[in-house]
């Protein structure tokens, strides 16, 4: 399934009324079976789907690397991801609803115990700056639809990976299943993303060993102390010439 879908507009501009082709983002549900059991429903967008099944399985604590895997089948019709485990797994006995949108679920994990962070060293603040600014030069979906939100993962010069999704806690499962798949984890870990920095969020990132996380928004309470008991530093409105650093800003230079 495509990413986005075009749609006829009608934009009020300026006084006048025009009509224009444009293009919205699709929003489709992912069935997702492990050892042949239905587990939950993510809601998404339909673009790297297999790296999102994994990803979410990862993140969730249900696997550890890709050796775990025997196979990630994804249909015909994109709507339906089988994945098949070398162990047995035992399915939550309960989903707890996050506030990311687009229908975010966990079985709710303790994030310190499945956190795996790893010491950036001191940063200096023009690199912050310069890795968003390549980031948000970078997101072909949004400049498509303005309707996606997009994380990516740098060694604090480059984008490692690069995911966009219309929930923003999917954009880091699709991370975290790239990883897995490219069997590579670099040493410094740069979470950026352009989403609202919440709880999910925040325990996503310590799953995948990011020692800083940055967003274009805002973090919130629980982001925030859970990075304090975690170690990660924890920067918002990182845009153009500032930002704004809400956890162990003394990984900061200067």
């Amino acid at each position: 399934m495509p990413a986005d879908a075009p749609a006829e507009i009608h934009r009020y501009h300026r006084g006048r009324w025009e009509r224009s082709p444009g293009r919205v983002v699709v929003e489709a549900p992912l069935d997702l079976a492990v050892n042949g059991e239905h587990w939950v429903t993510l809601m998404c967008t339909p673009t790297l789907l297999r790296p999102l099944a994994l990803g979410f399985l990862y993140n969730e604590g249900v696997i550890q690397s890709q050796a775990e895997i025997v196979t990630v089948d994804i249909c015909a019709g994109g709507d339906q991801a089988d994945v098949w485990l070398i162990h047995i797994a035992d399915k939550p006995s309960s989903w707890q609803r996050t506030s990311g949108c687009a229908g975010g679920v966990t079985s709710a994990p303790d994030p310190a115990a499945n956190a795996l962070v790893v010491e950036p060293g001191c940063v200096e603040p023009q690199e912050i700056l310069n890795m968003m600014a390549l980031f948000l030069g970078s997101q072909e979906l949004y400049r498509r639809t303005r309707g996606v939100h997009s994380s990516a993962i740098s060694d604090g010069e480059k984008l490692l990976f690069q995911a966009e999704d219309i929930g923003r806690h999917n954009t880091l499962d699709k991370l975290a299943g790239l990883m897995l798949e490219a069997g590579q984890v670099p040493g410094r870990r740069f979470i950026l993303t352009t989403g609202r920095v919440s709880s999910e969020m925040l325990q996503k990132s310590g799953r995948m060993g990011a020692g800083v996380v940055i967003s274009r928004t805002a973090p919130n309470s629980m982001s925030i102390r859970m990075a304090r008991e975690l170690g990660i530093t924890l920067v918002g409105y990182a845009r153009r010439d500032e930002f704004t650093v809400y956890a162990h800003a003394e990984r900061l230079a200067g």
